[in-house]
């Protein structure tokens, strides 16, 4: 009996070794299945979809984004209306001789604001952690237009252009893929610095915050803009820049923590909400307000 089991072993151990790698090469194919579907839910800002979203936000007609002779037609040109802020306020508070001028688009999604600028600024750099944001501001700076499309009703779209306006000069912007809470050390200092809507979906907002003061040139500009929309999903409760209760239980709200990790180097100017409209069907939109502050480096 001992011979015949023995005989048997190689047959055994071969079984348990398939059986093993059997349950190995499985565990691997789901693990790597799960990291994809991660990276895919991660990467929401990487789909077609997205892109066509944020075209239609920032460059759409008010007839192409609001289609009815009624609805909220004040929310729109959002990504317009933030360069306007800041220009508003560097053509009228700012010492140029004093502050380089180069504005930098932090989170610049499609484009748009950082185009407006260069309106004024002799360089703008627009970084966006979407490399498909990003290569579609490469493509509106090279060719001046890009045709898109947006979702009416299930499969059925309409064919758009995006335009940029042929008055600003488009050499004067570059785009780069990049980490907003881990930014490049080499990007130097500039007269303007925006973040529209991008704090509430950082991983550590506090880490972009700390870099704000190394940005900006003292006597320049910084407006942020958030609808405050924390998530877990995003920004782990921990970094939440406001939306809960501290240890004494008293509310703390973004504008509460941006006065303070802001304040010892730059002066709140001014503070707007501002409303703004994402078109994602020809039935079906966001509204949302942001609350808009402006500041400039302390000197």
């Amino acid at each position: 009996m001992l011979s015949q089991a023995t005989e048997y072993l190689p047959t055994i151990a071969a079984t348990a070794l398939l059986a093993t790698s059997g349950v190995a090469v499985y565990s691997t194919y789901k693990l790597l299945t799960i990291d994809r579907e991660r990276k895919a839910k991660d990467n929401v800002y990487e789909t077609a979809k997205l892109v066509n979203e944020y075209l239609v936000f920032h460059y759409g007609t008010p007839s192409e984004v609001l289609r009815y002779d009624f609805g909220p037609t004040s929310s729109l040109d959002f990504a317009r209306r933030v360069a306007d802020e800041c220009l508003e306020v560097y053509r009228g508070q700012v010492n140029k001789t004093k502050v380089p001028k180069r504005a930098l688009d932090i989170g610049c999604a499609v484009g748009r604001t950082a185009f407006e600028l260069a309106r004024d600024f002799e360089q703008v750099i627009g970084i966006d952690y979407s490399q498909a944001f990003v290569d579609t501001c490469c493509a509106l700076r090279d060719q001046g237009s890009l045709d898109y499309s947006v979702q009416d009703e299930g499969d059925l779209s309409t064919q758009l252009k995006a335009v940029v306006d042929p008055a600003i000069d488009c050499s004067r912007v570059q785009f780069q893929q990049g980490d907003a809470c881990s930014l490049p050390l080499d990007l130097g200092q500039f007269g303007c610095v925006v973040a529209a809507n991008l704090t509430c979906r950082l991983q550590n907002p506090y880490d972009f915050l700390n870099r704000l003061p190394n940005l900006v040139a003292p006597g320049g500009i910084l407006m942020l803009t958030t609808p405050c929309t924390w998530l877990a999903q995003f920004t782990p409760k921990s970094n939440w820049l406001g939306g809960y209760k501290d240890k004494n239980g008293q509310p703390v709200t973004t504008f509460d923590t941006l006065k303070k990790v802001l304040g010892p180097d730059f002066d709140l100017i001014a503070e707007k909400n501002m409303q703004f409209f994402i078109r994602e069907t020809a039935r079906k939109n966001q509204w949302s307000v942001a609350h808009a502050t402006i500041w400039i480096r302390k000197e």
